[in-house]
C-alpha cells in the first residue's frame, strides 16, 4: 500500500508539473512568441536597465520614519517573498539613501537608453555593500518567476533526416520532401531532432527581424499601448550575436531567402535568473580572472550532427561572467582590489556597451554594480587614471548605520539566531550602541547659528546617538531647547556628507560585533548571552587599539571617540534599563498610571489654555479645570515654578503634531515620551526601597532556593521572575546576573 501511495504521488507532482509548464509558456513556437509580445510590447522588450527598475516598482515601497526624516524603502530589500528565518538573516536593515541612489540611477539609465555606468557601492568593510547586491539578485530571481517578469531567448533546432524524410534545406529546395504542414521544429522531442544549438548570449528574439522592420514593427506596439516611455536602444539598435549570426545567414542561403522557413528552426525558451546557476545574477570576486571570452564550438564532437551548411563554418560561443549576466546584474566584488589593468575595459565597455574579443564585439545587456572600501577608494582617487574612470562610475555612498535601533535588528536577526542559547535582554542593544558611539563625529558648529550653535556645541557622543536613533533630545535642556535640537537632526545626520571622512565612514563594523557577540556567549561565567559579557567583551576588543582606526582616533569634547567613557555609559544604561524592568516588574505601580494621569494632565491644560470649563464625569457638571491636578504632575515633573510655560509649550507640541501628521491622533506616549519618563521616575523615586528588596527577595529565590523568605516575600518574588519572564525576556539565570548586578552597583545602600 506503501508504494501505490507513493507512485500516486509521483504522478500527481509530475502532472502538476507539466501543466505548470505550459502555462508559464516555457517553449514557444518564434509565431507564438511574437504574438506574446504583441500583447505587451513595453514588457518584453525591457533591456537590463529597464528589468530591474520594474523589479523595484514591482515590489512597491513603503514610507520610513527615522528622526532625520521621511525615506523611501523599497520592499524588494525586505525579501517579502522568503519564508520568516530567510528573510531576517537575508534582508537589507536600514540604508534607504542607499536604495533611492540606486533607483535614481536607474531611471537614468532609462533616460539614457542604456545602464552606461558602474554603479559603485562604497563605504567602510561590512556596511552591507554585498548585501544590497545580493538582495537585487534574490528579488530578480523570483521576479523572473513571475508573469510581470517574464523572460525570453532562444536556441536554434535541427530535425533528424528520419523525421523530415531527407534534409531540408540545405543543398536546395525539395518541395517533395519537406513537411509544409509542419510550421515549427521547436516543439520536435528528441527523438526528431539532430541536434540543438544552445545559444549562451541571451539574445532578443526579436533581434531574427531585420533592423528597420523591427523599428518599425515595435515603434507602431508601443504607439498601439500607449507606451508612456520610448522603446530602449538595445531592442532597437541591437544585433545577433556572433554564432547565431552565422547559423542565420547559412540557413538564410539554404532557403533562398526566405526568412519564415529559417524561422522554423527557432525554439524560444522562457529562462529563470538564478544566482546559483549564473544565469542574469552573477558575482565576481576580486581575483584576477578574465570577465569575458571566446572559444569555437564547431571542435566539440557533441555536435557532429549540424547540418553540413554549418559544419564548415567556425563557430564561437561566448562565455564569462559578462555572458552569465546578461539582462540582470552582475556584482564585481571588492572592485578596487584587483589591479588597473584587470578592469580597464570596463571604460571602453560602459560607454559602447560592448566588450571586444578575437571575432565579435559582444553587446552587454547588464547593470553592472560594484564594491569598494573607502581606503581603496581613496587611493584610487590619486590614480591618473581616475579622472577617466569617474566618468563611467555612479559613486553611491554606503555608509555604517548612525541609528543603534536598525543596528541592533542586524544583530537580532543575523547573530542572535547562531548563539544557541539564552540571549539575555539588552545583550545585542548594549553591542549596538556601542557600534554606533564609535562612529559618532563631533559637529561642526560653525555651521549653525544663534541658540542652535550654543545647544550644537554642547551636544555629547552619547546626546548625538540618542537624536538619531530615537529623536529624543537630551532632558537636561529645557522644553523650547529640546524642540529646537529636534528641529536640526536632519541637518546634522547629512552635515559631513561633503566630508571626505564622514559620519559613518569610521567606527565598529557588525563584522567585529559579531565576534564580540559570539564570544560573549561563550563566557563561562554566564550560561547565556549576557550584556555584561558584552561589556567584558568590549574591554578586550578596545585592547587592541593598534588593530582598529576607530580605536586610534583622537578623543573630542563631548566624548566624541573616547572608548572608555562609552563603556562607562553603557554600563550606567544598562543598570538604568534593569532597574525599569525590575520596578514595572514589581507590581508596586500600575505602569498604565502614568499615561492615564498624563491624559488627564493634558486634558484640563487644553481646557485652560482656552478658559473654557470640561464636564466632570462624576458629577455631569462642569467644573473649571483642576488645578490641582495639574500642579500635581508639573511637580513630577519637576517644573512646578514655570507651569504657564509649561502648559503653553504642551499645546503647542500637540499643535506642531498635528501639522506634521494631520490625519493621526495624538499619540501621548510618544510625543511627550520625556515627560512621561520623568514622571514614571518621580512616582518610583518615592518607592526604591522596596523595589531594593524585592531585587534582594528575587536573588535569594534564584540563588539560594528562596531560603530566609517567608511566604509572603517569596509569592512577591515569583510573581516578579514571572512577570520579567513574560514581560521582557528573561530567564532564571539572566534574571539572577540582573539581580546581582544591582543590588551590587546600584541598591547596597538601600538595603543597608
Amino acid at each position: 500500500m506503501g508504494s501505490d501511495r507513493i507512485l500516486e504521488d509521483l504522478a500527481r507532482i509530475a502532472e502538476q508539473v507539466e501543466r505548470s509548464f505550459k502555462e508559464e509558456r516555457r517553449l514557444l513556437t518564434f509565431r507564438e512568441y511574437l504574438a506574446l509580445f504583441a500583447t505587451d510590447p513595453v514588457r518584453h522588450s525591457r533591456d537590463a536597465a529597464r528589468y530591474v527598475r520594474d523589479m523595484f516598482d514591482h515590489f512597491g515601497r513603503v514610507e520610513a520614519e527615522r528622526p532625520w526624516g521621511s525615506l523611501t524603502r523599497f520592499r524588494l530589500f525586505d525579501l517579502p517573498f522568503l519564508d520568516e528565518a530567510d528573510r531576517q538573516r537575508e534582508a537589507l536593515v536600514g540604508q534607504e539613501a542607499v536604495q533611492l541612489e540606486l533607483y535614481r540611477a536607474l531611471n537614468n539609465f532609462v533616460r539614457e537608453g542604456r545602464p552606461n555606468r558602474v554603479l559603485m557601492l562604497h563605504g567602510p568593510n561590512g556596511s552591507a555593500k554585498s548585501t544590497v547586491a545580493a538582495c537585487l539578485m534574490r528579488a530578480l530571481e523570483h521576479y523572473s518567476s513571475e508573469a510581470e517578469g517574464a523572460l525570453y531567448r532562444f536556441h536554434w533546432v535541427f530535425p533528424s533526416d528520419r523525421t523530415l524524410r531527407g534534409a531540408i534545406g540545405f543543398g536546395g529546395k525539395n518541395e517533395g520532401q519537406r513537411e509544409r504542414d509542419m510550421d515549427s521544429y521547436a516543439r520536435l522531442t528528441e527523438e526528431q531532432i539532430d541536434s540543438r544549438l544552445f545559444m549562451e548570449v541571451r539574445d532578443h528574439p526579436l533581434f531574427l527581424l531585420p533592423p528597420e522592420q523591427r523599428q518599425e514593427l515595435v515603434a507602431r506596439l508601443y504607439s498601439e499601448a500607449g507606451a508612456q516611455e520610448p522603446p530602449p536602444a538595445w531592442i532597437l539598435r541591437g544585433s545577433l550575436s556572433h554564432k547565431s549570426q552565422l547559423v542565420y545567414e547559412a540557413l538564410l542561403s539554404s532557403y533562398d531567402g526566405s526568412l519564415t522557413e529559417v524561422l522554423r528552426h527557432v525554439q524560444v525558451e522562457r529562462y529563470f535568473i538564478s544566482r546559483r546557476y549564473r544565469v542574469g545574477a552573477v558575482t565576481l570576486g576580486p581575483q584576477l580572472s578574465v570577465d569575458a571570452g571566446e572559444r569555437q564550438v564547431t571542435a566539440d564532437r557533441n555536435l557532429g550532427t549540424l547540418p553540413s551548411s554549418l559544419t564548415s563554418v567556425a563557430l564561437f560561443e561566448a562565455f564569462g561572467e559578462l555572458i552569465d549576466a546578461a539582462g540582470g546584474v552582475l556584482e564585481f566584488s571588492d572592485l578596487l582590489k584587483r589591479p588597473l589593468d584587470a578592469f580597464k575595459y570596463l571604460q571602453i565597455t560602459a560607454e559602447t556597451g560592448e566588450v571586444p574579443l578575437r571575432s565579435q564585439n559582444v553587446q552587454v545587456n547588464c547593470v553592472m554594480v560594484a564594491s569598494g572600501n573607502e581606503l581603496h577608494l581613496s587611493a584610487f582617487r590619486e590614480h591618473p587614471e581616475f579622472e577617466s574612470f569617474r566618468g563611467r562610475f555612479e559613486l553611491i555612498r554606503a555608509p555604517y548605520l548612525l541609528s543603534w535601533v536598525d543596528e541592533q535588528s542586524i544583530y537580532d536577526s543575523q547573530i542572535a539566531p547562531q548563539v544557541r542559547r539564552h540571549v539575555a535582554p539588552h545583550s545585542t542593544r548594549i553591542a549596538a550602541m556601542f557600534a554606533v558611539l564609535t562612529r559618532m563625529r563631533k559637529p561642526n558648529i560653525e555651521r549653525y547659528e544663534g541658540t542652535i550653535k550654543d545647544l550644537v556645541s554642547e551636544l555629547t557622543a552619547e546626546e548625538k546617538l540618542d537624536l538619531y536613533s530615537t529623536g529624543m533630545a537630551p532632558l537636561r535642556l529645557d522644553e523650547e531647547s529640546q524642540k529646537q535640537l529636534r528641529s536640526v537632526i536632519p541637518q546634522l545626520y547629512r552635515e559631513s556628507d561633503s566630508y571626505p571622512i564622514y559620519e559613518g565612514s569610521v567606527g565598529a563594523s557588525p563584522r567585529e560585533m559579531r565576534t564580540v557577540l559570539l564570544d560573549a556567549a561563550q563566557s563561562p561565567h554566564y550560561d547565556c548571552l549576557s550584556p555584561f559579557a558584552v561589556l567584558s567583551e568590549l574591554d578586550a576588543l578596545c585592547e587592541l587599539s593598534q588593530e582598529y582606526a576607530f580605536l586610534q582616533e583622537e578623543k573630542l569634547p563631548g566624548g566624541y571617540h573616547d572608548h572608555v567613557a562609552f563603556r562607562k555609559a553603557l554600563r550606567e544604561r544598562l543598570l538604568d534599563l534593569l532597574e525599569d524592568e525590575f520596578r514595572q516588574a514589581s507590581g508596586l505601580v500600575d505602569e498604565t498610571r502614568y499615561l492615564e494621569l498624563f491624559d488627564r494632565y493634558v486634558t484640563n491644560v487644553s481646557f485652560w489654555t482656552k478658559k473654557e470649563k470640561l464636564r466632570n464625569p462624576m458629577t455631569g457638571q462642569y467644573d473649571d479645570p483642576d488645578e490641582r491636578l495639574m500642579k500635581e504632575v508639573e511637580t513630577l515633573l519637576g517644573l512646578p515654578d514655570k507651569a504657564e510655560d509649561v502648559r503653553n509649550g504642551l499645546i503647542n507640541t500637540i499643535a506642531a503634531w498635528a501639522i506634521d501628521h494631520p490625519d493621526q491622533s495624538v499619540d501621548h506616549a510618544k510625543v511627550f515620551a520625556p515627560q512621561l519618563r520623568r514622571l514614571r521616575e518621580a512616582v518610583f523615586a518615592e518607592r526604591r526601597s522596596a523595589v531594593a528588596k524585592l531585587c534582594r527577595d528575587v536573588l535569594l529565590l534564584l540563588k539560594e532556593n528562596g531560603d530566609g523568605l517567608d511566604a509572603a516575600r517569596r509569592g512577591a518574588a515569583q510573581r516578579t521572575v514571572d512577570r520579567l519572564k513574560s514581560q521582557f525576556g528573561y530567564e532564571d539565570g539572566s534574571a539572577s546576573d540582573a539581580a546581582v548586578a544591582l543590588v551590587r552597583e546600584r541598591l547596597a545602600a538601600l538595603l543597608s
